[in-house]
């Protein structure tokens, strides 16, 4: 088992460059890079330059009303594609100074797109994604930030759907074709059948002073005197805010988990191993907690990894903006908005290798329920 975990580690590296090539690639067709942003707000915001460059004694940093209607001087213009990592400044052989291009033996040179690729994944090898374009922060430091938020809802979301899920998946198999089967069927279809984010709005107007009881709060993950509680008011003010965002992240993920749940169980209770158990005079609760659950367990687990990060990456971005929680989806979504190139690929080397982990988790976890699946002898 060590040996196969090694290779699937191993396995990461050209994965994760063959998807950051991908979408490498496809940013390169797309049209309105970071440059064309900043000159699209220059023209219509007399001082965006100065926010962009932070100011400055250069008469050609000065900016105002005449200065974003003419638009960006070139100057500044290739100042920023060197500082983007679109162009580098060469100087002449021999050139003693630092490279600027102000020097008459030093000029502007684009860098292709092959290099600028492989300039770039050689940094995230590393783990150094850069800075962002219009946030002057790290892009770790972004991630770092705004982390867990994601984290709340992904984690909550998964650990509650399995929770309720899989008990009632149990419960339906044993009890198929009963009343408590066909309305309970009923009930999470209709669930999942409500998007998310109208079950957000649905949860704000009923619970969060929209026009009806003001049980929870209306955004944030915290309060503003969270500082000042105690330990056990601090759990409290936590878990009083995430409720609203994480039911409504939930509520879709119940239908599927619990029909597979179901239907795994109805495919296992009708097995020969099963009547034979029975037919020993094994207790049914015996029979199938004991025999049937490991089994059907095993397809179970391994929706996991999709299901954890579906709910991590997919679903959060409307329910982010919708309770005005800060978290990955926004980042992700402003960043692309903004084409924010060192946040989009920085935030999706993390996204992918998170999710190549969970894949090799979600491995484990099958040996764990069942030690009769051996991946090094299959791999062999």
């Amino acid at each position: 088992m060590a040996a196969y975990i090694l290779r699937r580690l191993l396995l990461i590296i050209p994965t994760l460059i063959g998807i950051m090539l991908v979408n490498f690639a496809l940013t390169q067709f797309v049209p309105g890079g970071p440059i064309e942003q900043i000159i699209a707000r220059v023209q219509g915001e007399g001082d965006a330059l100065r926010n962009i460059t932070g100011g400055g004694n250069d008469a050609q940093l000065q900016t105002s009303e005449y200065a974003g209607a003419r638009g960006i001087p070139p100057e500044l213009l290739d100042r920023l594609e060197v500082q983007m990592g679109f162009a580098e400044i060469v100087c002449a052989p021999g050139y003693q100074g630092e490279p600027d291009l102000k020097a008459a033996e030093c000029r502007k040179e684009k860098i292709g797109a092959v290099r600028r690729f492989f300039i770039m994944m050689g940094n995230y090898l590393r783990f150094d994604f850069g800075t962002s374009f219009f946030r002057s922060i790290s892009v770790m430091d972004l991630v770092v930030e705004k982390m867990p938020v994601s984290i709340t809802l992904g984690l909550w979301s998964t650990l509650i759907a399995y929770i309720v899920s899989i008990p009632l998946g149990i419960r339906k198999a044993v009890r198929n074709g009963t009343p408590f089967d066909t309305w309970t069927s009923g009930a999470i279809i209709i669930g999942y059948a409500i998007p998310a984010f109208l079950f957000a709005v649905l949860l704000m107007v009923l619970f969060a002073g929209g026009s009806y009881w003001q049980i929870f709060p209306l955004r944030g993950l915290t309060s503003e005197n969270f500082d000042q509680l105690s330990l056990v008011g601090k759990i409290r003010d936590y878990l009083w805010h995430i409720t609203l965002p994480v039911i409504s992240i939930t509520i879709a993920s119940f239908a599927t988990l619990t029909l597979l749940t179901k239907n795994s169980f109805l495919d296992e209770i009708n097995k020969q191993y099963v009547m034979t158990a029975r037919a020993k005079g094994l207790t049914e609760r015996r029979v199938l907690y004991g025999h049937v659950f490991r089994n059907a367990m095993l397809i179970v687990i391994a929706g996991f990894p999709a299901m954890f990060l579906g709910v991590f990456f997919g679903s959060s971005i409307l329910i982010e903006t919708i309770f005005s929680l800060d978290g990955l989806g926004r980042l992700g979504f402003e960043a692309t908005v903004q084409r924010d190139y060192p946040v989009i690929f920085g935030t999706l080397y993390v996204f992918g290798l998170l999710g190549l982990l969970v894949g090799i988790l979600s491995d484990l976890m099958y040996v764990l329920v069942d030690p009769r699946i051996d991946f090094e002898r299959r791999a062999g």
